[in-house]
């Protein structure tokens, strides 16, 4: 068999390889004991990281918003507790409230900078539901274009994204109202 065949038939496509993905898909950042407990979870870690590497957007009493670090569309944001909480049914009144309230800003905070034309939202409960990081809840704001799934995604099973994310998160966390405003 020669190098043509083992490659596959040319078939006039340009490629974009996007390798720091595969971490996500293989699973190789995940911490040695899984994120189970409080100190293996990104969630969990990612309000006590410094400002230059983290990703929080806004901090509220009882949650914050973080960009996702693999996001579906730019501005992709999640709102999380602070506590370590795997089930919606799980979270206090308050944390609830909060929840909503972060729901509701972020998707004002993502219309005003980047004006979609809509959004998903959703918590996927448990693994086979497809969360990813099943042991810490976390509600998705991932906002929507007309067009946004195209022939990248469709195609070429990769995504497009125009800012760097501290670039969005800077632009967001300019946006996201005070907590004394």
């Amino acid at each position: 068999m020669d190098e043509q065949e083992r490659a596959g038939d040319p078939d006039g496509l340009e490629r974009l390889w996007t390798p720091h993905r595969m971490t996500y898909i293989s699973g190789e950042d995940r911490p040695e004991g899984g994120y189970e407990k409080p100190g293996g979870c990104p969630f969990c870690l990612a309000p006590g990281r410094p400002e230059a590497e983290s990703l929080v957007v806004a901090r509220g009493e009882l949650v914050f918003a973080v960009l996702n670090l693999y996001p579906y569309n730019p501005g992709h944001l999640m709102v999380c507790p602070y506590r370590h909480v795997a089930d919606y049914t799980d979270l206090t009144e308050a944390e609830t409230v909060e929840v909503a309230a972060f729901t509701r800003t972020a998707m004002r905070v993502i219309r005003a900078t980047g004006n979609p034309h809509g959004f998903n939202l959703g918590m996927n409960q448990g693994a086979v539901a497809g969360a990813g990081i099943a042991a810490h809840l976390h509600q998705h704001i991932v906002p929507r274009w007309g067009g946004d799934a195209n022939f990248m995604q469709v195609v070429g099973w990769t995504k497009v994204l125009p800012q760097l994310l501290y670039e969005t998160r800077d632009l967001l966390m300019k946006a996201w109202p005070s907590a004394a405003g």
